[in-house]
C-alpha cells in the first residue's frame, strides 16, 4: 500500500511540473498525479504567494489560464532539492555502515 503525499510534496510536484515547461492546468494536474480540485486550489495559492505567475490567454471562444514559475518559485525548488540531496547522502552513509 502506498503512502499519502504531504502537502509539501504535492506543492513541490506542482512547481516541478511548471518548471519542466508544462503551463496548462490540466497538464500540470496529470504530471503531478493529482485530482482537479486540489490542483486548482494549490495553483491559486501558489499564485497568491508569488511562486507562480498566472497568464491569461484570450482565445477564439474562451480564455485560458497558463502558469509560469517565478524566481521565488525556482528558489524554493532549489532549496528543497538541496535538502533532499543532504538527506539522501546521509541515508546512503547509514545504509553502508
Amino acid at each position: 500500500m502506498s503512502q499519502r503525499r504531504s502537502k509539501l510534496e504535492m506543492t513541490l510536484s506542482l512547481l516541478e511540473s511548471v518548471r519542466a515547461g508544462l503551463d496548462k492546468p490540466t497538464r500540470i494536474m496529470y504530471d503531478s498525479n493529482m485530482s482537479w480540485r486540489p490542483t486548482r486550489r494549490m495553483l491559486s495559492l501558489l499564485v497568491d504567494q508569488g511562486f507562480l505567475s498566472e497568464i491569461q490567454d484570450e482565445g477564439d471562444k474562451r480564455s485560458s489560464t497558463r502558469y509560469a514559475i517565478t524566481e521565488k518559485g525556482l528558489n524554493v525548488l532549489e532549496y528543497f532539492n538541496e535538502g533532499k540531496k543532504l538527506i539522501d547522502v546521509n541515508a546512503h552513509e547509514v545504509l553502508q555502515s
